[in-house]
């Protein structure tokens, strides 16, 4: 049976004119050689022929040079360095995400040289660039005040609670809806799939506070969160509770009314609360507490008919309460590491 050479890869084919040779050295017949290994009868022949005076050197296989970058790999880097943590802005351009047509006008300003979008694309990979959703941080955040949060208010709390014989909690609210979708399931190409949620709209809020020892109480509550009603929450959070407590919350209006002022007042240093940086999220781990919530809660599996949110949503946090294991989880992700560094 023949057999034709080109459906053998390269490297197979250099393998059988090696041993062709080396049998031919030997004596063997090329005729015997190529019908052993399914080809021509003149293959061995043609082989010994192209190696007649080079030896071996003249079969081998030879990488294809391939196409010249255009860049050299100094001006790679120097892309690099343009889109790696800048804004498209920052260049004069009216767009603030960076795209391969971005990218590529930018190249043509700079080097003067003109790459097709398929280049740019194969060059931002080869760069280590990849194309991701982007965070989204507020443009009046602080970075001295976050950097000040983790490197000396905090740990002056920690050492504080430590004095005291006090423990610390993150706070923090957040609301469900019935029809929220978290999460990407299979389909058909081009058939964007369709997940059954419930026609009557089901919104529920909620509040927990979480320790790094594994700690976790939470509350349901209906309706946006004022002075008065957060004075409740923390009369309930504070209920039958021996030691202090610090409370590190975020600074919602609700969480600085007069009457929240009052109700610490009167506690008579049994509570103390302290409020995070502004626009800092990342540095609550009760944040993680909700995103996990929400991945794997009732977007997963949504309401059935006749069940209501609030119900499903209780009893999902009741569930994270009774794993300390995994509330502890939340305080090793690296956001918050400054925490199990006090």
């Amino acid at each position: 049976m023949k057999i034709d050479g080109r459906t053998l890869t390269r490297e197979t084919l250099e393998a059988m004119r090696f041993m062709a040779l080396d049998r031919m050295a030997e004596g063997e017949s090329p005729v015997a050689i190529s019908a052993s290994f399914g080809m021509h009868r003149t293959w061995a022949y043609k082989v010994r022929l192209k190696a007649r005076g080079k030896g071996k050197r003249a079969v081998q296989l030879r990488r294809a040079p391939g196409r010249q970058r255009t860049l050299t790999d100094g001006q790679e880097r120097q892309v690099f360095r343009w889109v790696n943590g800048k804004n498209p802005r920052q260049y004069g351009f009216d767009f603030g995400l960076w795209t391969r047509q971005i990218v590529r006008e930018l190249i043509a300003q700079r080097f003067e040289v003109t790459l097709s979008l398929a280049s740019v694309g194969a060059l931002l990979a080869r760069v280590g660039l990849t194309p991701q959703k982007p965070l989204q941080r507020a443009y009046q955040r602080d970075p001295e005040a976050i950097a000040r949060w983790q490197r000396e208010t905090y740990p002056e709390i920690a050492r504080q609670a430590k004095r005291d014989g006090a423990d610390i909690y993150f706070w923090d609210e957040s609301g469900f809806r019935a029809d929220a979708v978290h999460g990407k399931t299979w389909g058909a190409k081009g058939q964007t799939p369709v997940v059954a949620v419930p026609g009557q709209r089901q919104g529920i809020s909620a509040a927990s506070a979480v320790s790094a020892k594994g700690a976790f109480w939470f509350t349901t509550y209906k309706g946006g969160l004022n002075g008065d009603l957060f004075v409740t929450m923390l009369r309930r959070l504070m209920r039958g509770r021996r030691k202090p407590l610090h409370l590190v919350l975020d600074n919602l209006p609700a969480h600085k009314t007069r009457a929240v002022k009052a109700y610490v007042a009167s506690c008579k240093g049994k509570l103390t609360l302290h409020f995070l940086p502004g626009y800092a999220p990342e540095l609550n781990p009760d944040e993680l507490v909700w995103s996990h919530a929400k991945r794997t809660g009732n977007a997963r599996r949504p309401l059935r008919a006749g069940e209501h949110l609030e119900d499903r949503i209780q009893l999902q946090l009741a569930e994270m309460a009774a794993r300390p294991d995994l509330i502890r989880s939340f305080f090793r992700h690296p956001s918050v590491a400054y925490i199990a560094d006090c």
